[in-house]
């Protein structure tokens, strides 16, 4: 089963655990526009609410614990990121009604929705959905190309699905997040 709360100390905090509220998560934690305080108490928040936001002496915890869900446990890979979920998502919806013949709802666990995302088809053979289409590219060795006139068609083409960087949040989501903040810092 999936995990639906955390325990910290002697506190048990529900977790939102909808994949949409993740998603959030890590566009927040890719956002260099906003201080590190700032990113770890919007995660906090949107993971397990209002009353983990002001349990001060259990921050680092729960900050811990917020990155362990969020990697579903795991350790970090130290992989290149190859997953830009703003501007993938389509592909994402897309790549789960073929493979899975399913339509992503807003309470997917965060967990099924990686383990999900993990098992799309992905072969050589020409049997990928769109999403691993664009990771493949996205990691091609442009190298391995001998022709220069093939090479260059693949640099455009992994040029326009590439990741760009600096990330920042969009509009909407720089005004949710302002909104929090200001109530929180109105508060302490």
């Amino acid at each position: 089963m999936y995990p639906e709360y955390v325990q910290v100390g002697d506190k048990k905090y529900k977790i939102n655990t909808s994949y949409k509220i993740a998603l959030e998560c890590d566009a927040i934690s890719q956002d260099t526009s906003i201080s590190e305080l700032k990113r770890a108490l919007a995660i906090i928040y949107k993971l397990f609410g209002r009353e983990a936001l002001y349990d001060t002496t259990n921050r680092e915890m729960l900050l811990e614990k917020a990155f362990k869900y969020l990697l579903c446990g795991n350790e970090p890979s130290g992989e290149k990121r190859d997953v830009d979920f703003v501007k993938d998502m389509p592909y994402i919806r897309a790549s789960f009604m073929s493979d899975y013949h399913i339509t992503l709802n807003d309470d997917m666990h965060f967990w099924e929705f990686s383990e999900l995302l993990n098992g799309l088809s992905n072969s050589e053979l020409g049997n990928c959905c769109v999403f691993n289409r664009i990771r493949n590219l996205r990691n091609f060795d442009l190298s391995t190309i001998k022709d220069t006139k093939e090479r260059e068609k693949i640099r455009k083409a992994k040029e326009s699905v590439a990741i760009k960087k600096p990330k920042t949040m969009s509009y909407e989501q720089r005004e949710s997040a302002s909104a929090f903040y200001n109530e929180f810092y109105r508060k302490e």
